[in-house]
C-alpha cells in the first residue's frame, strides 16, 4: 500500500510539472530573424519581471496561477510581447493541468521546435512574430487534432469578440 501511494504521489507531481520547467539558462533571441526584434533592455523596460522570464528566458508560471487558466470568454489569445494573434477563445478546453490549454492554434502564428533541456523530450511553443516563449505542445489532448497546448497565462494577451 506504501509503495502504491508513493507511484501516486510521484505521477502526480509529474503531470503537475508536465507544462513547467526549471529556469533554462538565458538565450538571446534578438539575432533571430523575427518580424519584431528588439534588445533585451527593451524587453525588460516592456515587460513585467515574470513575463520577461517566461517570454524570454523560457521560464514557466507556477501552475493555477495564471489569469487565463479558467477563462470562458469569447475572442483571440494574443502574444503578451507582440500582440500576434495565437490561439481562438473556442479550442481552449480544460486540462486540470494548471496551464491554459489549446487544442489548436492559429495557422503561421506558432512555431513548434525541440526542446530537450533537461533530459525531456518536448516540443516548445513560440510565437511566430517575436520568438517569445508560450509554452509546450504534448500529445495528449482532445479531438480533433488529440493535441494539448499547454500555454503560460503571463505570454497571453486577450481580445474579445465584439
Amino acid at each position: 500500500m506504501k509503495n502504491t501511494s508513493i507511484v501516486l504521489l510521484f505521477n502526480l507531481l509529474l503531470s503537475f510539472s508536465a507544462c513547467g520547467q526549471s529556469e533554462k539558462p538565458s538565450e538571446s533571441k534578438t539575432n533571430n530573424k523575427f518580424e519584431v526584434v528588439k534588445t533585451e533592455e527593451e524587453w525588460k523596460a516592456q515587460l513585467s519581471p515574470l513575463e520577461y522570464d517566461v517570454l524570454r528566458n523560457e521560464g514557466t508560471e507556477r501552475a493555477f496561477t495564471g489569469k487565463y487558466v479558467d477563462w470562458k470568454k469569447a475572442g483571440t489569445f494574443t502574444c503578451n510581447a507582440c500582440k500576434n494573434p495565437l490561439f481562438e477563445s473556442k479550442t481552449k478546453f480544460k486540462s486540470g493541468t494548471g496551464w491554459p490549454s489549446f487544442y489548436d492554434y492559429i495557422k503561421g502564428n506558432v512555431i513548434e521546435k525541440e526542446d530537450n533541456t533537461y533530459g525531456w523530450n518536448r516540443i516548445e511553443v513560440e510565437c511566430s512574430k517575436c520568438g517569445s516563449h508560450l509554452g509546450h505542445v504534448f500529445n495528449d489532448g482532445p479531438e480533433p487534432t488529440g493535441l494539448r497546448y499547454c500555454i503560460n497565462s503571463v505570454s497571453l494577451d486577450f481580445m474579445e469578440e465584439e
